[in-house]
């Protein structure tokens, strides 16, 4: 899975999607789900759910995701 979008657009992406609702430096569950489905919609072909993704990205399990949590993301669709 590769994504075209570079370091800085990917930023971009979550400032934009974090800011919606909340601290506008964490995205909720509500928010990575309106970012993946409309940046990265081929992430929830298969197996994966937003609920797999937000769990796998939420290493601290504060309920939210942050920009240093984000970058797992970014190196998973950028391989």
């Amino acid at each position: 899975m590769s994504t075209e979008k570079s370091p800085e657009e990917l930023n971009r992406i979550f400032e934009k999607y974090a800011a919606k609702e909340g601290d506008p430096n964490q995205l909720s569950k509500d928010e990575l789900k309106l970012l993946i489905q409309a940046e990265f919609p081929s992430l929830l072909k298969g197996p994966n759910t937003i609920d797999d993704l937000f769990q796998e990205l939420d290493k601290n399990g504060d309920g939210e995701v942050s920009s240093e949590e984000f970058q797992v993301l970014v190196k998973k669709i950028s391989q």
